[in-house]
């Protein structure tokens, strides 16, 4: 990895040198905009809407328009001499409980190493931070912007958590929030038992991009020559739920099966390991049951039964035509 910020860690009076790497990479599919008729790379150019001529990347700066439509042009020296104290510093404002923090003011993360001279205060506030059970709240720029974030650990390294302004955060402003829905028991119950039949662990794991997988087969049968699949979708209506508590019901009964089906298969392995640690005796018992019940089954019939059994069918039968030709006459 490279890093792309290097600075200090500023606690108290303690300093300590670290390096700033992105802690995350997007994986999806990129594309470039092309001709459709002969694939050739589309381009855009940098005009100038006064005189429409093309403007090197050098000489563009910022502006900023007024309500008057004026516009504020800063430069590249405006920017640096802003007066930013956290410019090459990581300041520890607080330390607070992760719990008060809500995500949704997490933005993008980032790793922390320390330069060899910072190593041990590095381990040392590290250790510290993770004995109290807080993260760092702290204050840093970076590319001209200052930003809050919090500091944790994770497997051994602080993560530098970006986070967004308070005013950044839109109010959750909606309609249905003013009604008033009544939830039944029943239905709320209902809905409980389904969390807690798909409750686990948390393993991002098992999980995978899907949309992402598809798109590189579709690619990778473009480039080999061949038809593409579309795989069938499953029946099923796209209409609304009228029954609110079937639906919750059939979710949870479906979740059920789902994990009842694993936790069969585990009855059904110990109990074919019991039957694999049964001791000797039993088992030739078992076998000597099995072999009498085998031969008393296969016992033939002697002639004896096999003439008493004829006799009797035929005695049924000379009543049963006797009896018809009662009813005929």
């Amino acid at each position: 990895m490279r890093s792309i910020w290097k600075g200090a860690i500023s606690f108290g009076l303690v300093t300590i040198p670290v390096k700033l790497y992105s802690a995350t990479e997007e994986r999806d599919v990129s594309f470039h905009q092309v001709h459709r008729e002969d694939g050739g790379r589309i381009r855009y150019k940098r005009v100038c809407q006064t005189d429409g001529e093309e403007v090197p990347y050098s000489d563009i700066a910022k502006g900023y328009e007024l309500p008057s439509g004026e516009v504020v042009v800063l430069t590249d020296e405006d920017f640096a001499d802003l007066p930013l104290t956290t410019s090459r510093t990581i300041d520890v404002l607080e330390f607070v409980p992760l719990e008060q923090v809500d995500p949704i003011y997490f933005a993008k993360s980032y790793y922390l190493e320390p330069d060899a001279a910072g190593a041990k205060p590095y381990v040392l506030l590290r250790e510290a931070l993770e004995k109290s059970g807080r993260v760092a709240l702290v204050k840093i720029a970076l590319r001209q912007r200052e930003s809050l974030a919090t500091l944790r650990v994770r497997d051994g390294v602080f993560v530098l958590e970006m986070m967004l302004w308070p005013d950044e955060v839109r109010e959750a402003e909606f309609g249905f929030l003013d009604d008033d829905i009544d939830v039944r028991p029943q239905e709320l119950q209902m809905a409980e038992s389904l969390i807690d039949t798909l409750s686990g662990d948390f393993s991002p794991e098992q999980y995978s991009d899907n949309y992402r997988e598809a798109l590189q087969t579709l690619i990778e049968a473009k480039v080999e020559g061949r038809e593409v699949v579309q795989p069938e979708q499953p029946a099923g209506d796209s209409g609304t739920v009228v029954d609110l508590m079937a639906a919750l019901r059939a979710s949870v009964e479906a979740a059920r099966q789902g994990r009842g089906g694993a936790a069969a298969d585990d009855a059904g392995s110990r109990r074919t390991a019991s039957k694999k640690t049964t001791s000797g005796p039993a088992k030739k018992t078992a076998a000597k049951s099995t072999k009498k019940a085998a031969a008393k089954s296969a016992k033939p019939v002697g002639k004896k039964s096999a003439a008493k059994s004829a006799a009797k069918k035929s005695a049924t039968k000379s009543a049963a035509k006797r009896t018809n030709t009662r009813k005929s006459a």
